[in-house]
């Protein structure tokens, strides 16, 4: 059986999931829910209960047809991210609100209906709660390959980020629980009090989502073997030794467009033309570009089938400069583009390209297995930086939501 990565089809739909249809449901839910309150706390409060899983299922269903259709319209972004990331934290919710409706059957007299509020309110700890296993394996995991790539690679900063995170992961636990455990003082000291670790949680949980999304999106981008149908190939450079050779990392990648290049023509027999992008840094002898090119001639493959970018200093420019290239020879757009990176870069890269409205798809190049995991949060960091418009509106969405609630809680009771 081919791994799920392969069975997915990139860029077969014409056009993105949308789920704006979930806020019309929301807004049935909430009337019904309104009514049945308005009709009984203790009467109806089981039945409003039932009504908020059966909701929850159905978003977490809607979340996650949205999320495989997503990789079919386009892989390659933030959308799916949120929509894994959201998909489990809502699944929480959804099994949570499914005993609550059972202790409400079983204990009416206990479980009141304005136990619902609560268990909103508290959803963002109790999925903090549900993961807090997974994010001590992965924070030792990560700890273990950073100090692997320590002793192989030396103590510079960038060798410290996993370690760095882990540590932000697991304090960040350990902080919201004994923080949120107990509170002294007015009844406004302790609104405050709950506020603030509310909108601690909901900040935890948005990045915790998208670590999750983004380590989901990254290995099914990383795995996935495009269809051998290539026009062009694109190599995105990395960094030469002093002699200007290719560094090992970079040779992965060449390694691994060569190896898509012979196996498209065993297939196929269809010729594709490489594109060597990448500049001259500070300290290189040459440019990566031409590197690269000289690399592939020992290999084998005819000069008349190399382009040399030798401009770019970042992935956005190797997508960019790269895409002006392939004008300049497919002027109609017509040809089918593959790039090759290193397999934790694959996403990010793809994000870059479609940024300058390039549709091409990657192929990842293996590396060293302490080396992953710290170059994978350098790029989970790089995608917190980018698309900040549409991360600020997703996380005040989720501040303003536990706002209301708290506010809510302490207004009724």
């Amino acid at each position: 059986m081919r791994p799920m990565a392969n069975r997915l089809k990139f860029d077969t739909r014409d056009k993105k999931p949308k789920l704006y249809h979930l806020l019309i449901e929301a807004a049935i839910v909430d009337a019904v829910l309104l009514l049945l309150l308005r009709g009984g706390l203790q009467e109806y409060g089981a039945a409003a209960s039932a009504l908020l899983a059966v909701f929850f299922a159905a978003v977490v269903i809607q979340l996650v047809a949205a999320f495989f259709e997503q990789i079919q319209y386009n892989p390659y972004s933030y959308n799916t991210i949120y929509y894994m990331g959201f998909a489990l934290f809502v699944s929480s919710v959804f099994l949570f609100q499914v005993y609550l409706t059972v202790q409400m059957l079983r204990f009416p007299q206990v479980f009141t209906a304005w136990e619902i509020l609560r268990v909103l309110l508290n959803s963002a700890k109790i999925y903090m709660l549900l993961s807090a296993p997974f994010i001590l394996v992965f924070s030792a995991a990560l700890c273990i390959s950073n100090i692997s790539l320590i002793r192989h690679e030396g103590r510079r900063p960038v060798n410290l980020l996993g370690i760095l995170l882990s540590f932000l992961l697991l304090a960040g636990e350990v902080f919201l629980f004994c923080f949120d455990y107990y509170a002294t003082g007015s009844q406004w000291q302790v609104m405050l009090h709950d506020l603030l670790a509310n909108l601690l949680s909901a900040l935890y949980l948005y990045f915790e989502c998208m670590l999750i999304g983004a380590m989901v999106a990254d290995a099914i981008a990383a795995r996935h073997e495009p269809e051998p149908d290539k026009d062009f190939m694109i190599i995105l450079g990395c960094g030469l030794r002093k002699d200007g050779s290719p560094s090992p990392l970079l040779q992965g990648r060449i390694d691994r467009a060569l190896a898509f290049y012979r196996k498209q023509k065993a297939q196929t027999g269809r010729e594709l033309i490489f594109v060597t992008s990448g500049g001259r840094g500070p300290n290189e002898a040459i440019s990566e570009s031409a590197a690269m090119k000289r690399y592939l001639l020992q290999q084998g493959v005819p000069a008349e089938r190399i382009i040399e970018e030798d401009l770019s200093t970042s992935t956005f420019e190797n997508m960019k400069f790269s895409k002006e290239k392939i004008r300049q020879i497919d002027g109609g757009g017509q040809g089918k583009i593959v790039f090759a990176t290193t397999n934790y870069h694959v996403f990010r890269s793809g994000l870059c390209a479609r940024r300058v409205k390039m549709r091409a798809v990657g192929v990842g190049a293996k590396t060293k297995w302490y080396f992953w995991p710290n170059a994978a949060v350098r790029e989970f960091v790089g995608l917190l930086t980018e698309h900040r418009g549409k991360q600020a509106l997703i996380l005040g969405g989720l501040l303003a939501f536990y706002t209301v609630l708290t506010l809510l809680n302490y207004s009724v009771f």
